[in-house]
Formats: C-alpha cells, sequence, structure tokens
C-alpha cells in the first residue's frame, strides 16, 4: 500500500511508501522539494501540511520547534506519511532533477586556500556523465558508510573541458573525513561520491536583483552559481556578500576580482567578523548577514541565496524576511557538519 503526496501550488504528485521518508519519495520519482542536510538539522525542508497526517523521525527542535509542529508544518526529510498528504511547497522544481549516481572519483590534486581550508579537485570517470546544477552538492560514502556532503565550486559546463568537480573542504578537527583530508589523503586516491543533492541552484526564470550571501565555504557553491552566470551570460545584478572571521579566511578573493572586470552587473562586498591589527584591514565588519542589511534596508524586490553556517542563514532568513523579503525569494544551504548532525 502505498500513500500519494500532492504538492500545492504546483499540483504535482508522487507515491511513497508507509515507511519512506516524503522527501526520499520525492527524490526517487524526480520531484524536486527543497532540501539541506536530509538528516532533520537543517530545516531547509519545512513546508506546511494541508492535509493528511505524518508522523516524524529523529530531528532537532531548531530545525522544526514544537510550536512549529503544532501549528502544521512539517519536515519532509524526517516525515512519514501515514496517510494521502497535502503539502504546500512553492519551491518545487518542474523538470530537471538529474539522476542521482554513484561512483569512484580519484583525486587528482589538494591546494591549501588557508589554514584551514583544502581545494579537492577530483576526476570523474571519464565514460559517465555528471550532470548537475550549480549550487548543489556530492556526498561522499566513507568505508563504514557514514556521509560527508560537500558543494560543487564549480559550474557544470567545466565538465566539457575534463569531467572533474572542484570542492572547498573547512578542516573540522577530531572530524573523521576532515582529519584524513588534511593528514593523509594523497593524489591519485580513490574515493566514492553520490549526488547530485540539495535544492539550492539559480533560478533562471527570475530577473530581480541577488544578494549572494557566503559565509567560509558557504563561498563554494556561490562561486559555482557566479562561473554559471558568467558562461549564461546572465546579466542580473548581483552582489556577493562574503564573511569571515579574517581576511585570510576569504581564500578566493583574487578568483572573485577577476571575475568583477569580467562581469559588470557584479559586485563584491567582503566582509570581516574579528580583524586583528596586524590584519590591516581597512573593508566592511560585522555579521556578514547584516552588511546586507545596511545596503538594502527595503529586501522587497530581491532575491536571496544564501550559503554557510547554519546560524548565518537562519539568523539571515529571520531577518531578511523582517526586512520586505518575500519567503519564496529565500533560497539556502546550510552547511550542517557531523557535529551538527548528532
Amino acid at each position: 500500500m502505498t500513500f500519494t503526496i500532492t504538492v500545492q501550488p504546483s499540483g504535482r504528485t508522487f507515491t511513497a511508501e508507509p515507511d519512506e521518508a516524503m522527501l526520499a519519495a520525492g527524490i526517487r520519482q524526480g520531484i524536486g522539494l527543497p532540501y539541506g542536510c536530509k538528516d532533520g538539522a537543517c530545516g531547509s525542508c519545512k513546508c506546511k501540511l494541508l492535509s493528511g497526517t505524518v508522523e516524524h523521525g529523529a530531528h532537532q527542535a531548531k530545525a522544526l520547534s514544537a510550536e512549529e509542529e503544532a501549528a502544521g508544518y512539517v519536515l519532509t526529510c524526517c516525515g512519514v506519511a501515514k496517510t494521502d498528504v497535502v503539502l504546500e511547497s512553492r519551491q518545487v522544481t518542474e523538470a530537471g532533477a538529474f539522476p542521482i549516481k554513484k561512483m569512484p572519483v580519484r583525486v587528482a590534486s589538494l591546494e591549501r586556500a588557508s589554514h584551514d581550508v583544502m581545494v579537492l579537485k577530483l576526476q570523474l570517470p571519464a565514460s559517465d556523465t555528471f550532470q548537475y546544477h550549480a549550487g548543489q552538492y556530492v556526498e561522499f560514502i566513507l568505508r563504514d558508510g557514514d556521509r560527508r556532503s560537500y558543494s560543487m565550486a564549480n559550474a557544470p559546463h567545466t565538465q566539457a573541458q575534463a569531467p572533474g568537480i572542484e570542492l572547498h573542504l573547512r578542516h573540522m578537527p577530531g572530524g573523521k573525513f576532515t582529519d584524513h583530508v588534511f593528514t593523509n589523503m594523497k593524489e591519485k586516491e580513490i574515493l566514492r561520491i553520490e549526488g547530485p543533492y540539495g535544492s539550492f541552484f539559480l533560478r533562471e526564470d527570475s530577473d530581480k536583483p541577488m544578494v549572494l550571501l557566503a559565509s567560509g565555504t558557504g563561498f563554494a557553491p556561490i562561486k559555482a552559481i557566479i562561473e554559471h552566470m558568467r558562461f549564461k551570460g546572465i546579466q542580473r545584478p548581483a552582489t556577493l556578500y562574503w564573511g569571515g572571521r579574517r581576511p585570510a579566511d576569504l581564500y578566493q578573493s583574487a578568483w572573485i576580482e577577476a571575475q568583477l572586470a569580467e562581469m559588470p552587473n557584479l559586485t563584491y562586498v567582503p566582509v570581516v567578523s574579528d580583524a586583528l591589527p596586524e590584519d590591516a584591514w581597512t573593508g566592511r565588519t560585522g555579521f556578514v548577514h547584516r552588511a546586507v542589511l545596511e545596503d538594502h534596508p527595503d529586501l522587497s524586490g530581491y532575491e536571496v541565496y544564501a550559503c554557510g553556517a547554519p546560524i548565518v542563514v537562519e539568523s539571515a532568513q529571520r531577518d531578511y524576511k523582517a526586512a520586505g523579503l518575500p519567503e519564496e525569494a529565500f533560497f539556502a544551504d546550510s552547511f550542517t557538519s557531523a557535529a551538527d548532525k548528532a
């Protein structure tokens, strides 16, 4: 026996098995519901339950509070339908859900971008085409079955030159995967990945001006989106706000400066929160999401693409809504670590 899940206002439907999370069922059938971590930790998949009964698995209160649940909100990543269900979710992508693949990859290069960021380039199998939207992520499948998620930092069109993906990894001391990356990983090592995942990618059917908000390695998918915009000749005004604690955390500022010379509609605002005297920092300071509000107190005519630490994404969503940003104009990928999900 299966249950029918209907998503409004698009009217799209799919079926879910009795013990299957609604998000997993949607992905399996090519229905692009919004999501981030798939682990009940980030809240990106939260949507309104219009009718039916849903039972939740384990999740964090910051992703879905008891008050929100009582008000009829559900998490599709850990919500299991117990009857036919109608959901309200505006961010259902129509066509274009690329097939999710498992594949072996080879480490092509490792380059330290800063004291705690590694740019990892992976060579993909030449015989296989890997399709994704700029902004999406892949999961590494570790030997014990654990998974770690990282966003592609290169746009899809770069696959034509050489099948490969670029990832930006922050070292989490004690982290099962990043400890290995920063100590013992060597070129030519073989790893396993699965993807593409995520509903964080550029909506090309809009011409609204954009705020691109990144904290730390949240810059990676934003970089892919900027590359994609340049390749496609997308002329929408876009302002990149990139925040780090120290100037060195903005580890690819030179790359951004090079894009500015070629993209007249792109503006860059670097923001540093904990500059020291020896940094000789003369740019903007404070919280990166607040810098956006200083420049744009009214966000009603904008779209925001936010990526990085959960606290930055959550603060931005709350404060930008208060500044008039429509709920459906906020797209986000919250970088929840294994520690966040625990």
